[in-house]
């Protein structure tokens, strides 16, 4: 690898440590609710509060940080958000009660959004566009490593101690360390940024040429720092205070059509109800008649299966394209969305109302939802993160980023406080035949309104 792309690699491995994070924050719940409902003695509707308030916090953050990185750079709301994830992560464990816990993970959720729409958006700043979607694909491969990290010490510290209740290391439950465990990262995250330089596309909006040009010389322009620096100097406003005013397109009165494609594009990714299974893996599993200790063993392999498939998504996003990978995973979230509905509908009830899947249901059940998550991690996982960060003009890619973050955390928080309403209503045979109709929709909105980026400088967006 030459001098300057392992320097934007390492750059951009920094960045993505705020995607491990939102990936372990997100997926650190999962092998706790059961436990916090014991602890703090809540109802079905406040564990489910418990689970979802992370994700309004993540909508706040996605909301602002896009502007306040126009305001004050990438790199500085980055470290506030490396400091926000080390509060939550210590308050979260401290918590004694429901009220207390949501304060810390709506804390939480801000970093989490925050990281969300930055970290790619800084990625595809810095990134050749030669090799942008593979960069910028690190932040999902982080989110997934995130998720399966979660997934893992939630599973080691429960085996240790014999129950996410049980208590472990020093007196304190079980479930108390699998957030404490996140302060880890967080910590590696908050110095590691301190190295990093600040986005040149930032540099030149905030009138500091200079800088800019001694970015981009690092960055591999050695020798057209300086044209590059005028490139991004004509699709800025120079001077201009960045707003959520510049999503207004002037000429046509309306808001700029792109802005409606990232939102689209944000909001499917969370209709297909990916989430359900990172976020009540453990509970889905249960409910469908796995033991407690087989269901959190399961959301390992499901870790694991889109670690790879991620893997996958990284090496083809910049050969054959964004759309053609949109494409191919929503027809195949479709298919094995339908398979779960119908092996759940299907399924018999035992005298105390929980599902029971006989014979090849449950084998089959299993491999489904893994290819589900397959498809998923190999398409609309990165793509949709890669497309937000780099399908957007210069001009009002921060504002254009708030919007379409709140947008995809609050269909997030949507999907996630009805999953145990349309499980209790419709069971999960229901709650997938649902799930399986945005996925077939989403086909269509990738044919008829996505275009493709893959190749094309950030100036030419």
């Amino acid at each position: 690898m030459k001098p300057h792309l392992l320097h934007v690699f390492i750059i951009s491995c920094t960045a993505a440590i705020g995607g491990f994070l939102f990936g372990f924050d997100s997926g650190v719940i999962n092998g706790t609710v059961t436990a916090l409902q014991a602890a703090f003695g809540s109802s079905s509707v406040g564990t489910g509060f418990n689970v979802a308030s992370m994700l309004l916090g993540c909508a706040g953050g996605a909301f602002l940080a896009g502007t306040l990185a126009d305001r004050f750079g990438r790199k500085a709301i980055m470290v506030v958000t490396a400091v926000l994830f080390g509060v939550s992560a210590w308050g979260s464990g401290i918590s004694t009660g429901s009220f207390e816990f949501i304060i810390y993970r709506v804390i939480g959720g801000f970093a989490v959004g925050a990281a969300s729409v930055l970290c790619p958006a800084y990625i595809s700043e810095v990134a050749p566009s030669a090799i942008r979607g593979r960069l910028a694909s690190l932040q999902q491969l982080a989110i997934v490593l995130g998720l399966f990290i979660a997934f893992l010490s939630n599973y080691l510290i429960a085996d240790g101690a014999g129950g996410a209740s049980s208590l472990f290391w020093w007196g304190f439950p079980a479930w108390r360390w699998m957030f404490w465990v996140e302060l880890i990262p967080a910590v590696i995250f908050l110095v590691a940024l301190f190295v990093i330089p600040e986005s040149p596309r930032y540099l030149v909006a905030a009138g500091k040429p200079e800088e800019a040009e001694a970015v981009l010389s690092k960055l591999g322009h050695p020798d057209d720092a300086a044209k590059k620096v005028v490139e991004i100097k004509r699709t800025l406003q120079v001077g201009h205070k960045p707003s959520l005013r510049d999503l207004w397109d002037k000429a046509t009165g309306r808001l700029h059509s792109i802005l409606w494609v990232g939102i689209g594009l944000a909001v499917f990714q969370q209709l297909v109800g990916i989430n359900v299974v990172f976020y009540y893996g453990a509970t889905l599993w249960e409910a469908a008649g796995f033991p407690p200790e087989r269901a959190l063993l399961i959301n390992v392999i499901t870790g694991a299966v889109n670690i790879g498939s991620t893997l996958i998504a990284i090496s083809l996003v910049d050969k054959l394209g964004r759309k053609p990978l949109l494409v191919f995973g929503s027809i195949g979230m479709a298919i094995f969305l339908g398979v779960l509905a119908v092996v759940f509908a299907s399924a018999k009830l035992d005298p105390s109302g929980n599902l029971q899947l006989e014979g090849m249901a449950g084998p089959l059940a299993l491999v489904a939802a893994n290819l589900y998550v397959f498809f998923f991690g190999v398409s609309w996982g990165p793509v949709m993160w890669v497309m937000l960060g780099e399908m957007f003009q210069n001009r009002f890619r921060g504002a254009a980023l708030a919007i379409s973050g709140f947008a995809q955390w609050m269909a997030n928080f949507a999907i996630t406080m009805t999953f145990p309403i349309l499980l209790t209503r419709f069971g999960l045979g229901g709650a997938y035949g649902f799930y399986t109709v945005f996925a077939l929709i989403s086909v269509f909105f990738v044919l008829l309104m996505v275009k493709e980026t893959k190749g094309r400088a950030l100036e030419e967006m």
